[in-house]
């Protein structure tokens, strides 16, 4: 199943989850603290009944850091556009959200450039991994299997994002 029906066909809790998975695989760009989405993560496992405080105090805790580049302003977008409401539209529009801007950071980052790329690939293949899981494993294994794929792009992302840092380094080392 593609990554766009997957989205279409997911569940409240999936569809929060899969947001919050895509920021947090994009927070290397945002913060040096990469465990900020956290509190979120356990605001999911409870459902309505806990999303809209965790959302809060992720925000605030957000705005409580400094951005390490430019690339932070519309991860931080798509944070304080998270909808409070536990409704399965609000949810899809900002998880579909949050699915193309993981993809388009991925893709600029990508050092093959393109879709194509494997950061980009790599990150796309996620996104699915944790749609499939979500739905496949109920209760908070499911949820505890996107974390753990969340935090598998992190490093990817982090990676990556020490390799281009250090390839622009190198001609000024040269100089």
């Amino acid at each position: 199943m593609s990554l766009v029906e997957l989205i279409a066909e997911a569940d409240e809790r999936s569809l929060a989850a899969s947001g919050v998975a895509c920021l947090d695989r994009c927070l290397p760009l945002l913060v040096e603290e990469t465990d900020v989405l956290r509190p979120l993560w356990a605001g999911i496992a409870d459902g309505e009944d806990g999303w809209a405080g965790r959302l809060r105090s992720t925000r605030a805790a957000l705005d409580d850091t400094t951005a390490i580049g430019e690339a932070a302003a519309p991860v931080r977008r798509m944070i304080r556009e998270a909808p409070s409401e536990w409704s399965t539209e609000q949810l899809c529009e900002w998880a579909t959200a949050c699915s193309a801007l993981a993809l388009e950071l991925h893709q600029e980052l990508d050092p093959s450039g393109g879709a194509a790329g494997p950061l980009a690939a790599g990150e796309q293949r996620r996104q699915v991994q944790i749609l499939e899981a979500l739905s496949a494993i109920p209760g908070g294994a499911g949820l505890r299997r996107a974390l753990d794929l969340s935090v598998e792009g992190q490093r990817v992302l982090r990676a990556a994002l020490s390799r281009r840092a250090r390839a622009a380094r190198a001609p000024a080392d040269r100089a």
